[in-house]
């Protein structure tokens, strides 16, 4: 039975723009479910980590994304019944999280675990394709953005909350290096779309991100409704 009926709100944007965020808040705002893509990328980044499968190895990292026992509940991650919510958001997972995302067929053993997010009484969405090829019929196009000094400055405060030592240079340089693979690789490239709402949040509280983009769905819905 089609799911096309089920409402899906899409936010796609760079690294550290924020769209994991205003996109969880989102989804509890309106009563639906979450999907953060990025850290399904993350956890084949994990378990090839574990597996020492190199990051080049597309027929191998494909087959572990294929057989992820990956569950997603109460904010946390488990892999294989380990809760893996602070490994996977090391920043050494998510550089080759962002390199494995590059490889054809790791995004295409992952497109209908994404899928099946899908559910009643709707989704919301975050990563980097989602409105180009998860979810194109999406009711609404979020591309969220803000400056990559911006991200690295939040990067930073992140990483400094959590007590891990960070250089803010650095920081600036791996997202540049993370923007530059994101919007040049063959598969499913980063990328603003013609339907999608352009979102910069460089100036924006979280709390206001959060409040234009449940304006926008509510202004596509009654649209709808007319």
């Amino acid at each position: 039975m089609s799911n096309h009926h089920i409402p899906v709100i899409a936010i796609d944007g760079p690294s550290a723009s924020g769209k994991g965020t205003v996109a969880s808040l989102v989804a509890t705002r309106l009563g639906f479910h979450y999907l953060d893509s990025g850290a399904l990328y993350r956890l084949v980044a994990y378990a090839a980590m574990r597996a020492n499968i190199a990051a080049d190895d597309e027929a191998a990292l494909a087959q572990e994304a294929s057989g992820l026992e990956a569950v997603f509940e109460s904010g946390r991650v488990r892999l294989q019944g380990e809760d893996v919510s602070d490994a996977i958001r090391a920043e050494a997972c998510g550089n080759l999280a962002s390199k494995i995302a590059a490889l054809p067929a790791v995004r295409h053993a992952l497109l209908a675990r994404q899928r099946a997010f899908r559910a009643v009484p709707g989704l919301v969405a975050d990563g980097r394709d989602m409105g180009s090829v998860v979810f194109p019929d999406a009711n609404l196009k979020i591309f969220l953005t803000a400056s990559a000094e911006e991200r690295a400055n939040r990067r930073y405060k992140q990483l400094s909350g959590k007590g891990i030592a960070a250089n803010i240079a650095a920081l600036l340089q791996d997202i540049l290096e993370r923007d530059a693979r994101d919007t040049e690789r063959r598969a499913a490239p980063l990328q603003k779309l013609d339907d999608a709402l352009l979102l910069d949040t460089t100036s924006l509280t979280i709390a206001e991100a959060v409040e234009r983009v449940v304006a926008h769905y509510q202004n596509v819905e009654n649209l709808r409704k007319r």
